[in-house]
């Protein structure tokens, strides 16, 4: 395949060659194993991998992680296909074998609803000290649940490159730190000082690697994340409000509540989305449009 080739054209030669080596029985299935690849290898080129064929299986499943908040289950599964076909042609998987099932997040997200800060308060209340941490990083934070096991220092792992407004953390105070998020992105948050204070007090002596939903991450600190933090929230929000949003109500609290104190200092609506949208690692503006229902 020509290096740097266009995605479309990685993703016509890809679906032509799986037909061609009977990987794939249809046309009709290469034809939608195309449209599934040319996302793929836009995808794989914004982060770097030169060639689609160039995925590792742990950058399916990022890639895979990252499509699980806007793509319905469908599309997820498709795509799924379309990468496991591609790794039995080029030999990284078995003829047998297959990736993972990713579940769809998109239903999730969109159900989910904001909470005041008063109700995320009590819950971090009715949790272990491990798991009340987490719970005020998240609020304060906009995190997702696999993002508290990432948390870094600027100093230990750098942002990467991306558009970033002035207005980023306006009217705001605190400590830099970086988070692994969707897709790979690797991305600054602003923690208040009080809390940076009491994730420090918690620092591992050694990074330890944790396994969350067919992903590994390099965790620095003793505190919740993940599945388990997510399971620790629903419950302890079901105990003392009678009702789950799931720990995802976090981030629609603060794509809310950092909405309507951007707008107070002056920005206008869609200045405040876009600023919105790179504080909680959104690839694209129209997704955090789903926070603020």
């Amino acid at each position: 395949m020509p290096k740097f080739a266009k995605p479309e054209t990685q993703a016509e030669k890809l679906a032509k060659n799986l037909y061609k080596h009977k990987i794939i029985k249809s046309l009709g299935t290469a034809r939608s194993y195309k449209t599934a690849l040319i996302k793929i290898a836009r995808w794989s080129k914004d982060i770097g991998i030169n060639g689609v064929q160039g995925m590792s299986l742990q950058d399916a499943y990022k890639y895979l992680d990252y499509r699980s908040e806007f793509a319905g289950q469908k599309t997820l599964d498709m795509e799924r296909q379309a990468i496991q076909a591609m790794f039995k042609l080029n030999g990284k998987l078995r003829p047998k074998e297959t990736l993972t099932v990713i579940k769809s997040e998109k239903e999730i997200i969109e159900k989910s609803r904001a909470y005041t800060p008063a109700q995320a308060h009590a819950i971090s209340e009715h949790q272990t000290r491990k798991y009340n941490l987490s719970t005020q990083i998240a609020y304060a934070a906009g995190l997702r649940a696999h993002e508290l096991l990432t948390i870094a220092r600027v100093s230990e792992r750098k942002a990467d490159s991306r558009p970033a407004l002035d207005s980023k953390w306006l009217g705001r105070e605190g400590c830099i730190y970086t988070v692994k998020g969707k897709g790979g992105l690797i991305r600054d948050v602003l923690l208040p000082n009080a809390l940076a204070t009491q994730l420090e007090q918690r620092r591992l002596a050694q990074p330890i690697t944790v396994r969350d939903r067919e992903i590994n991450y390099l965790q620095r600190y003793d505190i919740g994340g993940g599945h388990k933090w997510s399971c620790s929230f629903s419950k302890a929000s079901s105990r003392t409000l009678f009702f789950s949003n799931g720990g995802h109500g976090l981030r629609h609290s603060y794509a809310q509540e950092r909405m309507d104190e951007l707008k107070s200092l002056g920005l206008s609506r869609q200045v405040a989305l876009e600023t919105v949208s790179q504080e909680l690692g959104h690839f694209r503006a129209e997704i955090t449009e789903v926070y603020l229902k």
